[in-house]
């Protein structure tokens, strides 16, 4: 009495085949390519002139909130920021 037909020996373990292949391609290559950002001159100007349009008194602002955050002396409003979500969840 036969248990498995003679064509069907080979195909015993159909992942292992799909493994060796598997292998044999990631020994094949080295490191994967790493992603890449590349900044165009025009997007860099636009940047670039959009830092320029800022007031004194917004930089002055900005540099305030930097200091007290690296500090750890700034709060958040929670009330605040509960308003400002409050038209996105409904």
């Amino acid at each position: 009495m036969k248990i498995n037909d003679s064509q069907r020996i080979g195909n015993v373990n159909p992942y292992k085949k799909t493994n060796e292949v598997t292998a044999a391609n990631a020994a094949g290559k080295k490191d994967k390519p790493k992603d890449q950002v590349q900044i165009s001159p025009e997007a860099k100007e636009l940047l670039s002139a959009q830092g320029a349009g800022m007031s004194e008194e917004q930089i002055q602002r900005l540099n305030d909130l930097r200091e007290s955050v690296s500090s750890g002396s700034y709060q958040v409003d929670a009330k605040k920021v509960a308003e400002k979500l409050l038209p996105y969840i409904k």
